[in-house]
């Protein structure tokens, strides 16, 4: 997958839009995702536009344009290769593991990608859960639901957590609301309180917000 080069940001932009769902994207949800003003998001918009990464209906949202899913999911497999590496190889905390993982995705040439995925023998997901592209761009969706969808009473294993903020996963961390662990559905209180989960034997009480990170299979 050959991608030319493109500025720290605008791999950024690529690859928040590609997480919250490639297609009519909000451009508000971007600009929170990426902790800056909407002013700022409708320009880099307009600039992707020009380079053809993305396209914008009025009422409905950015889209990426196959050459920016291309883009976004080169830089994704970046990030999360490092992940890995950071997680598995340097005993990283897991909460941590994804903001530094930014850091490095955006200095990290084609043969270093390809020798990292290499070296960690072609992992398939990161630690969050997450999906790797392949070196063709090539990613295959997870198979699961958000916790938040779950009933009383149901019973199903993490799956994956799909937060990119590392205090929000910090949070999820100290619950054990982390990728292979199962839990329980105690309660999900009335009008739109929180939930009552058991994971992995200790009760928790988690917020929607928060629950909606989180991806569970039965």
């Amino acid at each position: 997958m050959t991608v030319p080069p493109l500025s720290e940001s605008t791999e950024m932009y690529l690859k928040a839009m590609a997480e919250l769902g490639i297609r009519d994207v909000a451009i508000s949800r971007l600009a929170e995702r990426l902790s800056v003003t909407n002013v700022s998001a409708n320009e880099m918009m307009r600039r992707l536009a020009d380079l053809g990464l993305v396209t914008h209906t009025p009422y409905k949202g950015v889209s990426l344009t196959k050459r920016g899913r291309e883009a976004a999911t080169n830089v994704i497999r970046r990030q999360r290769l490092w992940e890995c590496f950071l997680y598995d190889q340097l005993r990283i905390e897991w909460a941590r593991v994804y903001e530094l993982a930014c850091a490095l995705e955006h200095a990290t040439a084609p043969e270093v990608t390809e020798a990292l995925a290499e070296y960690l023998h072609h992992p398939q997901t990161c630690p969050r859960g997450n999906p790797i592209p392949d070196e063709n761009g090539v990613m295959v969706p997870l198979k699961g639901r958000r916790l938040t969808e779950m009933k009383a009473g149901e019973q199903a294993t993490i799956l994956a957590v799909d937060a990119t903020a590392t205090d929000v996963l910090k949070y999820l961390q100290d619950r054990d609301l982390l990728p292979g662990n199962d839990i329980i559905l105690m309660e999900a209180a009335p009008l739109q309180g929180p939930l009552t989960l058991c994971v992995e034997g200790r009760e928790v009480v988690l917020g929607l917000s928060a629950a909606g990170f989180v991806i569970v299979r039965s």
